[in-house]
């Protein structure tokens, strides 16, 4: 159920929340409202037909107090300037509440990647390069992949960005393939992130994931692997997944294998045979103890927030929460864990893996999953003590507004000491 909302204006409502509690610096408070930078550019490309089409793209800085700007490129054709600044705001957030040395930024296309070729993205993805090219770099701004863009596409920008500046800088874009600069643990890193904050939460719940169902909206690359970590790590029952076509329920559970492969020979899990076919609206309202949105934002709204009888709402995707829904899953005491911590892992592991460029030695996968569990959790934990500090008898604040005022006093100090205020 996706509401037309302006995602950057929600934005800046959780920001605008966690200042009020928190009584952020007025300066401070104006400052982190908007993006510190933002670059449109159009990008001519060659189809296949031999005409050329023009693309809208754009790379959002949002704030650097605390280094280089890190995100992804999207490449949707639903892309919007607003939906853009929105995530590098959330970036921003998310990278300091993870307490690496980043700040926040974002980029996009307005392109339909499912109906181009492989080298029509190709010529789009070394086109953006070009055009942004100045704005990002190891030091600067360092982009990685996010919807519809992949490891391959980081490889043609990075090498198209090597040609641009004449010498080899793997640091500035991460999520690459392992071959040329890559990390060890990249490819699940967002979903295992994830389900660490879910492990975590359900201590605090004193739930017994074995006994769980779950329900995944989206199965792209976060919610499969989400499907996959919950299943083998974790050992809790996935009833429902679905995807941008329709989705699949089974009381008794999914196999994973045989609707992963459902999923790649028929484009969809909707026609599922191991299950009865159910809408994204129906699968967000399931009877379930932990649902999973790996979709969109604006998924759970003021319009059907009420309806929502998962025990725990893990936000796997960017902003599928509206802080009017926010308000009511708090007062229903729905544990809604927030996006820019439940999905960190993505960056976490970016991070990893710039560190790993910069330096030129690599990790093995045991380290850096080692390693990714030790932020998430004490960011977790950092989190959930703020979110008791701020509470009162009468009025408790959720956990997305104390990891807000975790991650904005971290920016607004820095912002501080470099004398911006």
């Amino acid at each position: 159920m996706t509401e037309e909302l302006d995602p950057f204006r929600i934005a800046q409502e959780q920001l605008d929340a966690a200042a009020e509690i928190m009584h952020l610096d007025k300066q401070a408070h104006a400052i982190l409202r908007e993006p510190k930078q933002t670059v449109i550019v159009n990008i001519p490309v060659r189809m296949g037909d031999g005409n050329t089409k023009v693309f809208n793209g754009f790379r959002v800085l949002y704030n650097n107090a605390r280094g280089p700007g890190k995100g992804g490129i999207r490449f949707h054709p639903k892309e919007s300037i607003s939906t853009v600044k929105a995530l590098s705001a959330w970036m921003t957030w998310k990278c300091s509440l993870a307490n690496i040395p980043f700040g926040g930024a974002k980029g996009g296309v307005i392109c339909d990647p499912k109906s181009m070729t492989d080298a029509e993205l190709e010529s789009l993805s070394r086109g953006y390069m070009r055009a942004i090219g100045r704005f990002v770099g190891s030091r600067i701004d360092v982009p990685a992949p996010d919807v519809y863009t992949t490891p391959q596409i980081m490889a043609w920008m990075m090498d198209e960005y090597d040609k641009m500046t004449g010498h080899d800088e793997p640091g500035m874009i991460t999520g690459k393939p392992v071959e040329i600069g890559g990390s060890a643990g990249r490819y699940d890193s967002t979903a295992l992130g994830g389900m660490y904050v879910l492990r975590e939460t359900a201590k605090r719940r004193k739930m017994n994931l074995k006994k769980a169902k779950v329900a995944i909206q989206g199965f792209g690359n976060a919610g499969k692997f989400a499907f996959e970590i919950a299943d083998k790590l974790l050992g809790a029952k996935v009833v429902a997944v679905s995807d941008s076509a329709g989705g699949v329920y089974s009381e008794s559970g999914l196999d994973f294998a045989k609707l992963s492969k459902a999923k790649e020979e028929m484009g969809s899990v909707k026609n599922f045979e191991g299950g009865k076919q159910i809408s994204n609206d129906k699968l967000l309202e399931l009877d379930v103890d932990v649902l999973i949105p790996a979709a969109l934002e604006n998924q759970i709204t003021k319009s059907n927030a009420d309806r929502i009888k998962a025990d725990v709402v893990l936000e796997l995707a960017n902003g599928p929460v509206t802080p009017e829904a926010d308000a009511i899953l708090l007062e229903r005491d729905v544990l809604d864990m927030p996006d820019f911590l439940v999905n960190s892992g993505g960056v976490i592991v970016s991070y990893f893996e710039w560190a790993q460029d910069m330096a030129g030695y690599f990790w093995t996968e045991e380290d850096v999953y080692k390693k990714l569990d030790k932020i998430v959790t004490t960011s977790f934990n950092d989190m959930m003590a703020t979110q008791k500090k701020y509470s009162e008898a009468k009025k408790r604040i959720s956990p997305r507004t104390a990891a807000y005022i975790i991650a904005v006093e971290r920016v607004a100090t820095a912002m501080k000491l470099r004398g911006w205020y």
